[in-house]
C-alpha cells in the first residue's frame, strides 16, 4: 500500500490508522532562525494546521489531536502567551468557524481545561464544538493541556459519580479524548525526544516518529515519511506477531 512507486495522492490508509496526533514543536525556533520575533513563528505554524489536516483526511485519518497550548505553557512570558491566545481566537473565528460552515464532514473539539481561558475565547470554542458534532473528521485541539491533569480530572469525575474501584474503562471514558480512538501514531515535530505531557494514558501503546523539521515547515513529506514509518512498524501491544509466535 505504501510502496514507494505509488504517488502520494493515491496513498489511503487502512484501520490501522484511525487516528494520528501530532506534538506541533519548533515555532519559536522557525522565528529565531528568521530573526523574526516567536509570535510570528507561532502565526506561521498556525498556517500549517488547514493544508495538514485536508492532507490526512485525503489519506483516510478520521480523528488528528493537534498539541497547541499545555497547562505548562503558561510560565512562558505573558506577551508571547497573549500573542498565542489571540492567535487562537483569531484562527477560530476566520477559519474554523468558515470551514465548518462550507464542509459538513469536519468538526473540531477542545481538550483540556477551558475555564481557565479568557471569557472571549472560552465562548469562541465552545461556539466552534457547538457548530459541529458527530461528524466524519475529527479535529481535537489540545488547549491548556495536561495528561496528568487530564488523568486527575478522569479520576476525580469518577469520584464524583460514586465509583469507588476505578477500572480503565472507568478512566478512559471520562477522559477529554473519549470521543476519538486512542492514537495510533504521535508525530512530533522539531526534533526533540520527549513525551511533554501529551496523551499520557492514551498513548500506551502509540507509534512515535520525531521529525527534525520544525512546525511551520511541516507538509506532505513529512506527513508521508511518518505514516511510511509507521507502516513499516510492527505492533505488538504487549504480544508476540504471529512469526515470533511459531518460532517460539
Amino acid at each position: 500500500m505504501f510502496g514507494r512507486k505509488k504517488k502520494e495522492q493515491d496513498f489511503h490508509v487502512d484501520d490501522r490508522l484511525r487516528s494520528l496526533a501530532i506534538i506541533m514543536d519548533g515555532n519559536g525556533r522557525w522565528a529565531k532562525k528568521r530573526m523574526l520575533p516567536r509570535s510570528a513563528g507561532h502565526a506561521a505554524g498556525a498556517a500549517r494546521i488547514e493544508p495538514v489536516l485536508e492532507t490526512l483526511r485525503r489519506i483516510g485519518v478520521h480523528h488528528v489531536t493537534l498539541y497547541a497550548f499545555s497547562t505548562e505553557n503558561w510560565k512562558r512570558p505573558r506577551e508571547e502567551v497573549d500573542a498565542i491566545m489571540d492567535l487562537v481566537y483569531k484562527y477560530l473565528d476566520e477559519v474554523v468557524i468558515e470551514k465548518i460552515k462550507r464542509d459538513d464532514t469536519f468538526s473540531m473539539k477542545f481538550l483540556g481545561d477551558k475555564s481557565v481561558l479568557s471569557e472571549k475565547l472560552r465562548n469562541k470554542c465552545i461556539e466552534v464544538e457547538n457548530m459541529a458534532a458527530d461528524r466524519e473528521f475529527v479535529c481535537n485541539v489540545a488547549l491548556n493541556y495536561g495528561g496528568r491533569d487530564e488523568i486527575v480530572h478522569a479520576v476525580n469525575s469518577a469520584i464524583a459519580d460514586g465509583i469507588t474501584t476505578l477500572t480503565e474503562e472507568d478512566i478512559s471514558s471520562r477522559l477529554y479524548t473519549s470521543h476519538s480512538p486512542d492514537p495510533d501514531l504521535i508525530i512530533r515535530t522539531g526534533g526533540e525526544f520527549r513525551v511533554s505531557n501529551f496523551l499520557l494514558w492514551q498513548s500506551a501503546y502509540s507509534e512515535y516518529v520525531i521529525l527534525d523539521t520544525l512546525w511551520p515547515d511541516f507538509g506532505d513529506k513529512e506527513i508521508m515519511k511518518a505514516v511510511r514509518a509507521f507502516y513499516g512498524r510492527r505492533r505488538r501491544f504487549g504480544g508476540l506477531n504471529k512469526e515470533e509466535t511459531l518460532k517460539k
